[in-house]
């Protein structure tokens, strides 16, 4: 699997729903997970999955925070480099994670978190260098709108299911989950696409025309082939 996670850190978000695609999975790209801040760097870590729900009056209180199932809880309980994935249901009126909570994820050694909720504490939580991708910015505290019920457990995040120990990758594209036992097949068959488009893009700077070039036909194939023997 280490290598598998180091392979990933060179294969693009698009890359992998292409190579996904050929086993069947569409659902793999979280809708409204965005990059809360730009500069290009790819994340790659198993998910440590975070559940929310519609908000209960009742149990959804600042008192809640001080609980044992809760947010805080589920920070303590987080491993060095997971990547956090919380299911928000799409809500963005209320953010679920402020500053605090991010630096204490950086200091628990998270490698990153995506939600396709909101952030709140913007400005402060540029400032951890906590890696994000979210769907926006809004000021009140998640308890407006969500109820916190558990973590470690499958979820649904911007339309894609994920699962404890599935694999996620996260870039300026977006972020997509790979189930983990396709994790190896997804690196290997991406690392390898990745190298002939390489190729295919250096071919269509020469001038070459697309058809029977993208997607490589058979000539082209063997073109491929003798290209990456002298590279």
């Amino acid at each position: 699997m280490k290598d598998a996670l180091k392979t990933l850190q060179q294969v693009t978000t698009g890359t992998i729903t292409t190579m996904l695609l050929k086993k069947g999975i569409r659902r793999c790209w979280m809708t409204g997970a965005m990059p809360f801040a730009g500069g290009g760097k790819r994340v790659v870590g198993p998910a440590f999955t975070l559940r929310f729900v519609p908000v209960r009056e009742d149990l959804a209180t600042p008192e809640s925070w001080s609980k044992p199932i809760s947010t805080r809880g589920a920070i303590e309980d987080m491993p060095e480099g997971v990547v956090v994935v919380a299911d928000a249901m799409g809500v963005t009126s209320a953010g679920i994670f402020g500053d605090i909570l991010c630096m204490r994820m950086v200091k628990r050694g998270v490698t990153a978190l995506i939600t396709d909720g909101a952030m709140r504490d913007k400005h402060g939580i540029l400032g951890t260098g906590l890696p994000i991708w979210c769907a926006g910015v809004a000021a009140p505290a998640s308890v407006n709108q969500l109820t916190f019920v558990g973590w470690n457990e499958p979820i649904g995040c911007g339309g894609s299911a994920i699962f404890p120990g599935d694999i996620i990758v996260a870039d300026d594209d977006g972020a997509v989950v790979i189930p983990k036992d396709l994790a190896d097949f997804v690196a290997n068959e991406g690392a390898e696409h990745e190298r002939m488009e390489s190729w295919l893009v250096q071919e269509v700077e020469k001038g070459a025309k697309l058809p029977g070039l993208y997607p490589p036909n058979e000539e082209n194939k063997k073109r491929y082939e003798e290209w990456k023997k002298k590279n």
